[in-house]
């Protein structure tokens, strides 16, 4: 046998592979993982570090975001990731939102367990000494959490080597992959089973497999900044305009009442897709974000007025002036025929794919249960089913 045969081969060191990689070590697989950057720099990397469960579909999605929540409990204390966990704060700015988030845990948040509860009057207020007094309600999401992602994915790669064996080849290119075996920049390697998680790379590996899905691509504009004030913040920060973008509250009908009134008053946040969100960071600054571009690539070029409108939001929901400190852009894969697809390519190869941003809220849940369909210890993740 070849000294580079394995029985696990990832391609992808992004929360997906890097779920599939913890995921089949802790089985005692022999696994190795290939990345062509120096360093995780994908969506992973690039986001908020949100690990939702409240906002999430009823069905898979939120099954798989229940699952990851106990999975980043383990991994987080296993590996030394610093987790946020007093969950997230999901502001009302208007009567509207606010009666959305009411039906929500009147109805769907009760029928179906979502660990929520609605926040006003002295509540609200005693929330960060009445910073946020200013809204009309907060529904807390109490199952969600939130961590670092450029700390946390090295943090998982030196774990994954040091304790489980896990073999690494940064800086490494897959150029193809076929039954038993992926041809890289350094080599044949031979394994039991291949997992392509490439995230919105759509050519380079199973681009047949891969058109036949239909996906695009999002780009986000990020912005980090420094709050003008101290502000020592623990939770994930969100406001009404996410409730027409999260599955748990997108469909329901007191929805369409938010949609209508920002095409009345402010059309361009559904234009440019933008929702607010705000994490924190280890060092006292803010993550804030974010719009959505789509298509077959990502424009590498930024509209200004864009980052403005994002910080106009953050500013209102924070009650302070913040100062940007950086900039980029977040990318990943979208719009497929669903949340996630498993596509089993070929025989011992499957491409595992996230197309929405949600895959540092479900990623460790759909690598658990791909790793186990894998070995017949389990059925096969699908995003059209619970």
């Amino acid at each position: 046998m070849s000294q580079h045969d394995c029985d696990l081969l990832i391609v992808g060191a992004g929360i997906l592979g890097l779920a599939h990689a913890w995921a089949g070590a802790k089985r005692g697989l022999k696994v190795k993982v290939f990345e062509r950057s120096h360093t995780p720099l994908g969506a992973s990397i690039r986001n908020f570090g949100q690990a939702l469960v409240g906002g999430q579909a009823p069905g898979a999605m939120l099954n798989l975001a229940r699952q990851a929540r106990g999975l980043w409990a383990d991994l987080g204390q296993a590996a030394g990731i610093s987790l946020h966990q007093q969950g997230s704060l999901l502001f009302a700015r208007t009567e509207a939102e606010e009666a959305l988030l009411q039906a929500f845990v009147d109805g769907r948040g009760e029928e179906l367990g979502y660990r929520t509860e609605l926040l006003r009057g002295d509540a609200l207020n005693a929330l960060y000494d009445g910073r946020f007094s200013h809204h009309r309600a907060a529904l807390h999401g109490l199952d969600d959490q939130q961590l670092y992602s450029r700390e946390a994915l090295p943090q998982i790669v030196d774990y994954l080597a040091r304790e489980h064996g896990v073999e690494f080849h940064f800086s490494t290119l897959v150029r193809d992959v076929e039954s038993g075996s992926a041809l890289t920049s350094a080599g044949r390697f031979t394994a039991r089973h291949i997992v392509v998680c490439s995230g919105h790379d759509y050519q380079t590996l199973l681009a047949d497999q891969m058109a036949r899905l239909q996906p695009q691509v999002c780009r986000l504009q990020m912005l980090r900044a420094r709050p003008s004030q101290p502000l020592a913040l623990q939770h994930a920060l969100l406001t009404g305009l996410s409730c027409t973008h999260y599955g748990a509250f997108s469909d329901l009908p007191e929805a369409e009442a938010i949609r209508a009134q920002v095409r009345r008053e402010q059309p361009e946040l559904e234009s440019l897709g933008i929702h607010l969100l705000i994490s924190p960071t280890p060092y006292g600054d803010l993550i804030i974000g974010d719009s959505h571009d789509y298509g077959s690539d990502a424009s590498p070029f930024n509209a200004e007025s864009t980052d403005r409108i994002m910080l106009d939001l953050a500013e209102h929901t924070l009650g302070m002036k913040v100062e940007v400190v950086e900039r980029w852009q977040g990318v990943y894969g979208s719009r497929g025929p669903g949340p996630f697809s498993v596509t089993r390519a070929a025989d011992g190869v499957t491409a595992v794919l996230m197309h929405t941003g949600l895959g540092m809220s479900v990623g460790l849940g759909l690598g658990e249960r791909t790793i186990a369909a894998l070995l017949g210890e389990g059925i096969w993740p699908n995003a059209l089913a619970a």
